[in-house]
């Protein structure tokens, strides 16, 4: 069990958790977004990022600190806290990213750890090798020997207090992620950065972004922090918490305001192309679009920074709201409309409905049917699974209509899509107590049908008849022929025609 990382509450893979850093003497509240700070450019200052945004940590990189002969005889002098004028936590990089993109830096694991320890880092990471996605399957078993052997020295380097992070590589190989993480959960260390992602959502492959994490956290215990590097666009965070990641590092906040990019959590616009503003930050309320178009570039780029800085807490504070609420999928499914890319990383966050479904809490507020997509969500999947545990009559009723009094039927359960059949006991009860549009769509109905199929053959002794309101075929032909088939307002016996 680690001691380091406490859950408070759950929603979906979602959650809020504690994470105790001792050698910077805080608890950082998850998620947390954790700003980059390049140490030779600072678009934003730690100070402010701390006081005026409420950072409780950051980012920075240790190699550049390390390679550069100011900043690191500063760091050494001053230490990190005192030289970024920072109190909260301090993660650093090793220079991985720089091994990825240069194809070799002059540091090993164990310097560069001693160095961080040396500089005063809170949070340290060894190099491991991020093997970029599509690789082939030999080179990410080679690079992966190699991370785990990374991973090797960090346990053998004294680094007191400090805490240190255990990256997840293995590229878009499954199999490789999930043996990484289970590699990983079996050390001593602390933190689980999933690697080298940045290129997937760059290309907006956000259903292999949900795949790949999904993979680390089969591999990894639930007491693991996850740290997806690199994922700083507020429009994905929701997506990212439900997959049950929960430290976030942006950059993106700087680097898109130098090209006067302005984020929002349903993409990304160029300022160039907006008339109006549609945030009520403290930047957007004080300023018009004409007027940071008028702006110095040093100066345009830090109020764009700080709009972007202000977006992406406020979406990391929905989300808390949302787990408290028990309303992260709902948060999801609207996110997910704001490009295909999304709704496909939603659709494949679904995929694992069955895993997401044995840690969401069985009770919550209200079950909202927001789309199609809601017919596949973990509470259906729970209810059709307890439905084979579900002791039916002899003679049951299944009806989407109010229950008739008819001496014919031992009982009669309500017909609920998307879940299906629910006894009258339960219905009174999460998540049967569902907001449902009146123009329910056919993956409802055939989802409900399922539930049916579920409980009669469960229980084939009992006759069953089942009374539905106008379902298409694709939700009837399932139902096995031994069931009674009537349709409210032309109710009639002996089946319908399945074609």
């Amino acid at each position: 069990m680690r001691e380091r990382f406490e859950l408070r509450r759950g929603d979906a893979l979602g959650r809020i958790g504690e994470l105790t850093v001792p050698h910077a003497g805080r608890t950082v509240e998850t998620p947390a977004l954790l700003p980059v700070i390049n140490p030779n450019l600072r678009t934003v200052s730690p100070a402010r990022l701390e006081a005026e945004f409420g950072a409780d940590a950051l980012i920075t990189n240790a190699y550049i600190i390390r390679g550069t002969e100011d900043l690191r005889e500063r760091a050494l002098d001053e230490g990190l806290h005192e030289m970024l004028e920072f109190s909260g936590v301090i993660v650093t990089d090793s220079g991985s990213f720089q091994l990825s993109e240069y194809g070799e830096i002059d540091v090993t694991t164990r310097e560069i750890l001693d160095f961080q320890r040396a500089i005063g880092s809170d949070v340290a990471t060894p190099v491991d090798v991020p093997t970029p996605p599509d690789a082939t399957r030999e080179t990410a078993e080679a690079d992966l020997e190699t991370t785990e052997r990374a991973l090797a020295d960090a346990e053998a380097v004294d680094t007191g207090e400090m805490l240190l992070n255990a990256p997840i590589q293995g590229s878009t190989h499954l199999d490789l992620r999930e043996a990484a993480a289970r590699h990983a959960d079996a050390t001593d260390l602390d933190v689980f950065p999933v690697g080298a992602v940045v290129p997937l959502m760059n290309d907006y492959r956000y259903a292999d972004v949900v795949d790949v994490v999904a993979a680390a956290k089969r591999g990894l215990g639930a007491d693991a922090p996850v740290h997806l590097f690199g994922a700083g666009h507020p429009m994905m965070f929701a997506l990212a918490v439900a997959m049950g990641c929960d430290l976030f590092d942006s950059a993106a906040y700087a680097i898109y305001a130098r090209d006067g990019r302005y984020l929002t959590v349903r993409g990304t616009k160029h300022l160039a192309d907006i008339d109006y503003f549609p945030c009520s930050c403290p930047i957007c309320t004080s300023h018009t679009p004409e007027e940071l178009r008028a702006a110095e570039n040093g100066e345009r780029d830090r109020l764009l920074a700080e709009h972007n800085l202000h977006v992406s807490f406020a979406e990391i504070r929905r989300i808390k709201t949302a787990i408290r609420e028990g309303t992260l999928l709902e948060l999801v499914e609207s996110r997910a409309r704001a490009h295909p890319a999304m709704l496909d990383g939603y659709r494949t966050l679904l995929d694992h409905a069955e895993r997401i479904e044995r840690h969401d809490p069985a009770s919550k507020g209200t079950f909202f049917y927001c789309s199609t997509e809601s017919a596949r969500r973990p509470e259906v999947v729970r209810h059709h699974g307890r439905l084979t545990r579900l002791d039916a009559p002899d003679c049951l009723l299944l009806t989407e209509g109010n229950s008739p009094s008819d001496d014919r039927f031992d009982a009669a359960w309500r017909v609920l899509p998307p879940f299906g059949p629910v006894p009258r006991a339960l219905s009174e009860t999460y998540p049967f107590t569902a907001e449902l549009p009146d123009r329910i769509d056919p993956a409802a109905q055939v989802a409900a049908a399922r539930g049916v199929v579920r409980l009669v053959a469960a229980n084939p002794e009992t006759s069953v008849t089942l009374v539905h309101d106008d379902w298409p075929a694709s939700a009837l032909t399932p139902i096995p022929e031994s069931v009674t088939v009537e349709c409210l307002g032309r109710r009639h016996t002996g089946g319908v025609d399945r074609d």
